[in-house]
């Protein structure tokens, strides 16, 4: 018996890694469970394990009276002399019982209060362990599917992955790795203590915390994520000394850096950015690959009016709104995003005059009717205006203008006499008879 304990107790704590008290505690509350199926829910048993000398002694409280009416609580003063030569009746004696005796039934019962204690053990442990990680990267191989999720092997323990913690255009297998982020972690009775996820933002970063030595030192920091889980995602980076290219070092030599990312997200794009103070310029960017004009910002709403060329507004939309969705998502601004000609006909609706205030039809009938004196009169003082100008600047222009009109009369009255002849001419010819 003493061998067989021992060996029991050492190959569990082996598995469970767990102390051997714990086992020793186990065994304790399943033989007092078990000798209270036979003695009585009240009973107060206790329970001496010795593991140097393999000894398990089990002692339940008796009465001692002359003549025995119950078992389980009573012993007759025979007995109890042979127990302890000078005890007398009425008196309470502890009474070793033996486990073998018990019967099927409590055996069974301790069975399972020892595999309860055991398993509660561990939970405690596991708990103890992840409590507080929160946030880290489990690394996990899936061992089967249930409830949807998938229950991943993390070697002392088992962590759930949820349907809706997945990305669905990822598919898995059996015995696939899979690096997760740690949700929660559940001192339960039931279910798997750690949950994880594959399609938190704070994954992306910790796997390029892993990666890129440059942000784990600090001198690269990650300021923004947004996701789109298993399509794409945007990542926003900063240089904290100069002379550090914050992109390309995420990006690494050939790329090799970024891809190691994308192969562990199952080929997940990943765009990387130069984050910026200047909230115009950071919107900018988080719209590349598309090129844009001007930003235009909202700080009341939050929300920026971006123009992109006509031919780079479906880039800067992206596939059903992802580009714009990330943007957004990943500057915390509502953008609007606009094409150049799209944007002069909306600047054109916004000058053009408010049709509530344009005039009646009355009056409109009255100034038709009103005749317009004041053009009349400014064209008037125009006119004299100009002739004064005219007379003051230029004193020639008399003298120019008495030649001018002689000129004209001399030339009129040349024209009067020829055409006098002319005319002359043509009535003698009228007036002439034909010869006969």
């Amino acid at each position: 018996m003493l061998e067989s304990l021992q060996n029991a107790i050492r190959q569990n704590t082996a598995q469970t890694e767990l102390p051997e008290h714990v086992f020793v505690e186990a065994i304790e509350a399943a033989l007092r469970a078990a000798a209270r199926r036979v003695y009585g829910s009240d009973a107060n048993i206790s329970v001496e394990i010795d593991l140097e000398k393999g000894d398990i002694r089990c002692y339940v409280p008796k009465t001692v009276v002359n003549i025995m009416r119950d078992f389980s609580t009573e012993i007759p003063i025979e007995e109890a002399k042979k127990l302890q030569a000078d005890v007398e009746v009425g008196q309470d004696l502890n009474v070793e019982i033996n486990p073998s005796e018990f019967g099927r039934i409590p055996a069974q019962l301790a069975k399972q209060i020892l595999f309860q204690k055991i398993k509660q053990a561990e939970r405690e442990k596991i708990y103890q362990e992840f409590a507080g990680r929160e946030g880290e990267i489990v690394t996990g191989y899936v061992q089967r599917f249930e409830r949807g999720g998938i229950i991943l092997d993390l070697e002392q323990t088992e962590a759930f992955l949820p349907p809706r913690e997945m990305p669905r255009s990822q598919t898995y297998e059996r015995g696939k790795r899979l690096q997760c982020l740690i949700l929660s972690v559940k001192n339960e009775a039931r279910g798997a203590p750690v949950i994880v996820s594959r399609t938190h933002r704070d994954l992306l970063a910790m796997l390029f915390e892993q990666e890129v030595p440059e942000i784990y030192e600090g001198q690269v920091r990650i300021m923004a994520v947004a996701r789109d889980p298993g399509n794409r995602a945007k990542v926003a980076v900063q240089a904290t000394e100069e002379g550090i290219d914050a992109v390309g070092t995420c990006v690494g030599v050939k790329g090799i850096r970024v891809q190691t990312i994308v192969s562990e997200l199952d080929d997940e794009k990943i765009d990387l950015l130069e984050w910026s103070e200047d909230t115009s310029v950071f919107i900018a960017n988080a719209l590349r690959p598309a090129a844009v004009r001007r930003v235009e910002l909202d700080e009341v709403t939050r929300s920026a009016r971006v123009i992109v060329p006509d031919n780079q507004l479906s880039l800067a939309i992206g596939q059903r709104g992802q580009n714009a969705r990330l943007a957004a998502k990943l500057t915390g601004w509502k953008v609007d995003i606009k094409g150049e000609s799209e944007a002069a006909v909306s600047m054109d609706e916004l000058f053009k005059p408010d049709p509530s205030e344009e005039p009646s039809e009355e009056v409109l009938a009255d100034t038709e009717d009103t005749p317009d004196t004041t053009t009349s009169e400014q064209a008037a003082d125009l006119e004299m205006v100009v002739e004064t100008e005219i007379e003051t600047d230029n004193p020639e222009t008399e003298v120019e203008t008495t030649e001018n009109e002689d000129a004209s009369a001399i030339n009129s009255e040349e024209g009067a006499e020829t055409n006098g002849s002319h005319e002359s001419v043509e009535n003698d010819d009228f007036d002439a008879e034909p010869e006969k």
